[in-house]
């Protein structure tokens, strides 16, 4: 059953996204995502979540990507975006913790500032374990929290009002990803320790 809470949260801010989002921090981060996304090989690729697309103009051409989000208005948004994209990318509305595919079924999964809004995020990486290949490669590009004084205090505080609007800004998503069975490939901070790119494996 589709988290209908966390829908109508990201439902809610479809509307005003791009102007949040889509000039300071997608510039400023766009570099560092097309490096990430330039790990895209030739199989099956699942993005979450795709949001407004705003990542879609850093995607390599010629992949193929279901790409999924909780939010209809959001992918509404983003429509525009996938029917001019370069390859095969198809947009689902989908519930991490719910996914309708197949155990082993992708090559690579990336995520792009995903976590940090996710409910359950263990499980939630649980279940995107699940829907991979043995072997298969997970790319992340994500804000955490931080382990450092004075910014974890003020991470954990400024949570307390971001997770009701939309992210949290305090999670612990390395440790998360080793907590639901993927093994760390590397890690690389961007900016301090709070924006991050994480790869992992699946195990096999």
């Amino acid at each position: 059953m589709v988290d209908t809470l966390t829908q109508a949260k990201w439902d809610k801010a479809a509307p005003t996204f791009d102007l949040m989002a889509g000039r300071g921090a997608e510039v400023r981060w766009r570099p560092h995502k097309e490096r990430l996304f330039g790990r895209m090989g030739d199989g099956d690729i699942l993005f979450m979540a795709l949001g407004t697309g705003l990542d879609i103009a850093a995607f390599p051409p010629g992949k193929r990507i279901t790409a999924i989000d909780i939010s209809p208005a959001m992918l509404a948004v983003a429509a525009p975006r996938v029917a001019a994209y370069d390859g095969e990318l198809e947009a689902r509305v989908m519930d991490v913790h719910e996914l309708e595919f197949d155990d082993n079924h992708f090559d690579q999964v990336f995520t792009s500032c995903t976590f940090c809004s996710v409910p359950d995020p263990v499980n939630g990486l649980r279940s995107l374990y699940r829907v991979m290949k043995p072997g298969a490669e997970l790319c992340m590009f994500e804000h955490t929290g931080s382990r450092f004084y004075p910014f974890r205090g003020m991470m954990n505080l400024m949570s307390l009002l971001t997770e009701k609007l939309g992210p949290a800004m305090n999670r612990r998503t390395v440790d998360n990803v080793v907590a639901a069975g993927f093994e760390l490939v590397e890690v690389n901070h961007i900016f301090l320790d709070v924006v991050k790119t994480i790869i992992a494996r699946k195990p096999g």
